[in-house]
């Protein structure tokens, strides 16, 4: 069911299945919505798990009112929620942008969370792009359906309906989402990366072994696993969004990590 709270002077929208279980926290990347665990959460729910998605700044239900989009702003969005809901530890679950959150989340407030999963991350400050590909990012951050298509490229098992592609179009049509996207992408990561050595939560990088955003993912996945002292699951064949074009698997790679630390 749909919830908000108010933090940082905006309101932040949220589910929550409800459950008695331990709470899995999910952030979804920029760009996309809290819809994109649609496919994820009912498995997590099915093996005892109570799911909470959260909308990120500008994203989906929650306002786009900030100054601050960076990915420790939203870490604190998610600190701060767990209080709210006074829930923890907490497993985080994060994608592609919210990566570098988790990192900063887990170093700042590691009461908070029994675990961490960083899914397809971009947790670190990535080599600057060569002149096309710096065309191609102001493209996607400046026409809001070439953004719609680049996401739907990154699926690489199935792409998402025309429902599914209507509804993020209309959502990022609503006043302030593309400027909240633009943002995020001119966001400095560095902040978070720094924090990577403080991490002592115990770590999965859940990485689709096809992800175009990353010239080789799995070398990607072992770096920043390294880097917080976490361990690696590969999703054959899936792209930048594993929990949503493979739910089953990514669910499997995920409560396997749980279920090893429940017994560690």
């Amino acid at each position: 069911m749909t919830m908000s709270f108010v933090h940082e002077n905006g309101n932040i929208a949220y589910d929550d299945s409800l459950g008695g279980g331990p709470l899995v926290l999910c952030l979804p990347g920029l760009g996309v919505t809290r819809r994109t665990f649609e496919p994820f959460v009912p498995r997590l729910v099915a093996a005892g798990y109570r799911v909470v998605t959260m909308d990120l700044r500008g994203e989906g239900e929650t306002d786009a009112v900030w100054a601050d989009y960076s990915p420790e702003a939203i870490a604190r969005d998610a600190i701060a929620l767990l209080r709210h809901l006074d829930a923890g530890p907490a497993v985080l679950f994060t994608n592609s942008y919210t990566g570098s959150s988790a990192i900063w989340a887990a170093a700042e407030a590691p009461e908070l969370f029994g675990a961490i999963v960083l899914s397809d991350p971009f947790a670190r400050v990535m080599p600057r792009p060569n002149p096309f590909m710096r065309a191609a990012i102001w493209a996607v951050q400046t026409f809001r359906p070439l953004w719609v298509a680049y996401w739907a490229s990154l699926y690489k098992t199935g792409k998402p309906d025309a429902g599914e592609r209507a509804a993020l179009s209309a959502n990022l049509a609503e006043p302030g989402r593309m400027d909240a996207l633009r943002a995020m992408l001119a966001a400095d990561v560095s902040v978070c990366e720094a924090r990577s050595a403080e991490v002592r939560t115990p770590a999965l990088v859940v990485m689709g072994s096809k992800d175009p955003d990353f010239p080789d993912p799995a070398a990607e996945a072992r770096l920043i696993a390294g880097r917080i002292g976490g361990t690696v699951a590969m999703i054959e064949g899936a792209g930048h969004y594993p929990h949503s074009e493979c739910p089953a698997e990514t669910a499997d790679a995920v409560l396997a990590f749980l279920g090893q630390r429940a017994h560690a």
